[in-house]
């Protein structure tokens, strides 16, 4: 379930043998001062009863690699690596990457700042 700000994934015990997991990714955009704006993510999740809480921020120019992250942080935690977190409904994902990029007032084409991937850990 997707609402501007919020993403709720999960996937009920007992279907189709996979993993029981309920995940919510929070996000908003911060000003920093010497960095400028960055994209703010709470990740709050249940896989398979092991409860986590994680925190990231991404640069302006590689927030679109939230995905990416959002998944590691989750096989950190126990869930698949041949599964993606975020892409499992692929239109509730589009409307998050929208979302993003019009808070972030970010459009295609624009440059991206390699240093940002290596301080973002990307």
């Amino acid at each position: 379930m997707f609402e501007p700000g919020h993403l709720h994934v999960t996937n009920p015990a007992g279907i189709a043998d996979q993993l029981a997991f309920s995940v919510d990714l929070y996000y908003e955009v911060r000003r920093d001062p010497a960095e400028g704006p960055m994209l703010h993510m709470r990740m709050v999740g249940d896989l398979a009863g092991k409860i986590f809480e994680e925190q990231f921020e991404l640069h302006r120019d590689t927030a679109f690699n939230f995905a990416s992250v959002a998944t590691r942080i989750a096989r950190k935690h126990g869930f698949p690596t041949n599964s993606s977190l975020v892409m499992r409904n692929h239109q509730e994902y589009d409307e998050m990457f929208a979302d993003i990029q019009a808070k972030l007032g970010v459009n295609a084409g624009d440059p991206i700042d390699l240093d940002h991937l290596e301080k973002d850990g990307l």
